[in-house]
């Protein structure tokens, strides 16, 4: 018989050294020949980020040992950290950013780089002895100006020779199977890649140089991503010209449509080296496929889809011969890296992120909720409070937790997800919301935000939370909104423009756009432009929707949680924002973490954050949540 405890109370399996000491990250599934690549990121090894083989008889290794960071800073988000072939790897080191190489029967050594330049998206050029890369170079340049270039890197010689640079931003170089083209996209100020980007080829000549590159498509406003090239050497590409991401082949000079279709076969270039459909042997594609909210993979053959029975995935699955090496996200259990031999064959499991520790019984799996908005339809994912042991009293109604995702342009689906189970597990209920501005829903839906970044996300996980109380399946009363980095943003406006919300939490958010417009790196440096407005023709509307001039709308407590390096929302962002709470007798909470950065990686930290925000929550609703070994220190309250 389960136990009748209050809402947030409940005793979970759900630990925090289960969410830090036993859980990894898992990505950059790569397949060279039937052997799989990946990297682990390791909150118990202070974040520590490692580069992992599964060879093809079943044996795992790491090849990049304590203290080895795999991991690169170009645009600050990095991605797309080490490139192989032919069991030649190399990889950026994020520490430094030095570049490394591994290659067969021969130990690790650095290869000759200048300081002060990172690198990102490697593509191995073996038969020259090189590898293309992106750089991004600081030396003698503003913080906030490096110059971006895509360069060949000598594997035997300290030699490096720039083959692009001229737009503010390049990314993907792709080399063709007969070595003899090299396709690569790049943008410009005040675009971001999921705007407005270009897809450029040039031929190579015998020295290595490229010759006149040729514009392959972009001169009408559209977001390419993911150039490749099928082993036939033609070149592929996905583009939202038709309002979604779908795939295309340039054959005859021309762009072909592989598989029109209002989904999503593409996504928004927040990293480096994202897969998002791979080559087949025996032809064909295969595609990670986004449909309300949700990702599966789909066989692309004869201009149509079929979707595969393998569930949820993290991005495209990888061929390995005649099978399939993909990331599994299901919505019941961790993220795991599974392989397939043959299309027909059971799925074989190769790493989990975590340990399957909850009972079924316990597992809270995200509802996908459709409800009305001021600009139509809002989707979101709702996660109702489950434990196997308790359940809440029959007069009360749990509290609702309201996720604002970050971006703002990314998406959330309904897998898996520790820091969900988190909060269900404790008799919480959780809204994960897709509000207009997220991908995965198309461009119209993406472009909502143009220039209502701080309105419509706000107003849609005001409406999510409305409707869900409306449903009589959460208490009115007790509603808190936090968010990371842009979700933090949403938070601290919603915060300030609604008295709907009781409490708030913002990790490394966004109090003051115009500190944020002066004081950011290259990459996002004009993305306001888009969100807002261009500087100076609409200054005041960053400061109309900026939260940090809003305080008096402020009647709820709110808690902050910053990384001291943190170069993309800077700490000053936060502090400004205590500070001035502060001034004026606010119940506020304030917690800076040395060592972290923009999103946080060590195993201490996380903890701290977990209990520190459920502590918050149950000082503020009124409920007490056992087993905590640190309390929350709330000033003025």
């Amino acid at each position: 018989m389960k136990k009748i405890a209050p809402y947030g109370t409940w005793t979970s399996p759900v630990t925090t050294d289960l969410m830090t000491a036993a859980a990894i990250s898992l990505g950059g599934l790569t397949v060279d020949g039937e052997t799989l690549y990946w990297l682990e990121g390791r909150p118990a090894e202070n974040g520590r980020t490692a580069l992992l083989r599964r060879r093809p008889d079943g044996v795992i290794e790491e090849l990049t040992p304590d203290p080895i960071n795999v991991g690169s800073r170009v645009h600050e988000y990095g991605g797309g950290a080490f490139g192989v072939q032919n069991g030649v790897i190399v990889f950026s080191e994020r520490r430094d950013g030095s570049v490394w190489i591994i290659e067969p029967r021969h130990p690790p050594r650095k290869i000759a780089t200048p300081e002060g330049c990172r690198y990102a998206d490697f593509e191995l050029d073996l038969p020259r002895r090189r590898a293309l890369a992106v750089r991004e170079d600081h030396r003698e340049r503003s913080p906030t100006d490096p110059e971006a270039a895509i360069v060949a890197l000598d594997l035997d010689a300290a030699a490096e020779t720039v083959l692009v640079k001229g737009p503010d931003f390049l990314s993907s170089p792709r080399l063709s199977p007969d070595g003899q083209k090299l396709a690569w996209i790049a943008w410009d100020h005040p675009h971001m890649p999921w705007d407005e980007t270009r897809l450029y080829c040039a031929g190579i000549k015998d020295d290595g140089a490229l010759a006149a590159p040729q514009m392959i498509a972009g001169a009408e406003p559209e977001a390419i991503v993911q150039p490749g090239w099928s082993a036939e050497n033609i070149l592929h590409f996905s583009s939202d010209r038709t309002g979604w991401w779908n795939l295309y082949a340039r054959e005859g000079g021309r762009d072909v449509a592989l598989c029109p279709v209002e989904a999503e076969m593409g996504g928004p270039h927040w990293v480096f080296r994202q897969r998002f459909y791979a080559f087949l042997e025996s032809g064909g594609l295969i595609a990670s496929l986004v449909q309300h909210g949700v990702k599966r993979a789909a066989l692309i053959t004869e201009g149509a889809y079929t979707t595969l029975d393998i569930g949820q995935v993290a991005e495209s699955p990888q061929p390995v011969g005649a099978g399939l090496a993909y990331i599994a996200t299901p919505p019941t259990a961790p993220p795991a890296i599974m392989l397939k031999l043959g299309f027909d064959q059971p799925a074989l499991f190769v790493r989990a992120a975590a340990p399957s520790v909850l009972p079924s019984e316990t597992v809270s799996i995200g509802e996908a909720i459709t409800f009305p908005t001021s600009h139509g339809p809002g989707h979101a994912f709702w996660y109702a409070p489950k434990n196997r042991d308790f359940e809440g009293p029959e007069d009360a109604l749990p509290p609702l937790v309201i996720l604002s995702h970050g971006g703002p342009t990314s998406m959330t689906t309904n897998h898996f997800n520790l820091q969900i189970q988190w909060w269900t597990s404790r008799g919480i209920g959780v809204v994960d919301v897709n509000y207009g501005g997220s991908t995965g829903y198309g461009r119209a839906y993406r472009r909502l935000l143009n220039g209502q970044w701080g309105i419509v996300d706000v107003d849609d996980c005001r409406a999510a939370a409305e409707y869900l109380v409306a449903r009589g399946l959460v208490d009115g009363g007790r509603l808190a909104i936090r968010g990371g980095s842009a979700g933090g943003f949403t938070t601290l406006a919603a915060l300030t423009s609604s008295d709907a919300f009781k409490a708030g939490a913002s990790l490394y958010g966004v109090a003051d756009l115009m500190l944020l417009a002066s004081d950011t790196h290259k990459f996002e440096s004009r993305y306001l432009d888009g969100l807002i407005g261009p500087l100076p023709e609409t200054k005041s509307l960053y400061a109309e929707r900026s939260p940090i001039h809003h305080l008096d709308r402020l009647a709820c407590p709110v808690i902050f949680f910053q990384g001291e390096e943190d170069k993309t929302v800077p700490p000053n962002q936060a502090e400004t924002m205590v500070a001035a709470m502060s001034a004026r007798a606010l119940p506020v909470a304030y917690y800076l973490f040395a060592g972290e950065g923009h999103g946080f990686r060590k195993a201490e930290t996380l903890r701290r954050v977990l209990e520190l925000e459920l502590d918050f929550y149950g000082r503020v609703f009124g409920f007490s949540a056992p087993g905590l070994s640190e309390r929350v220190k709330i000033a003025n309250m």
